[in-house]
């Protein structure tokens, strides 16, 4: 009695563990997280970026940028 019980609520649960990644794998939810990775690796990007751009700036003395070449935009990396 105690075995099919435990088999019972082993199939109970393996169903459930089944179910989740069947709904993990619909288009709706690989898109979102294919996008929220995307999303995250562009906002590495954009922060490796500007701390180049320092770099650059301090090693060559480009202290000052000319407000009239940036765009509203565009930051100079400060």
């Amino acid at each position: 009695m105690i075995r099919r019980l435990f088999y019972l609520a082993l199939g109970a649960y393996l169903a459930t563990w089944v179910q989740r990644r069947l709904r993990a794998l619909k288009p709706d939810h690989v898109a979102r997280r294919a996008a929220d990775q995307v999303r995250g690796l562009a906002a590495d990007i954009r922060e490796q970026a500007l701390y180049r751009e320092t770099e650059l700036r301090a090693q060559y003395g480009l202290d000052t940028v000319s407000k009239s070449k940036l765009s509203p935009n565009v930051r100079d990396g400060r």
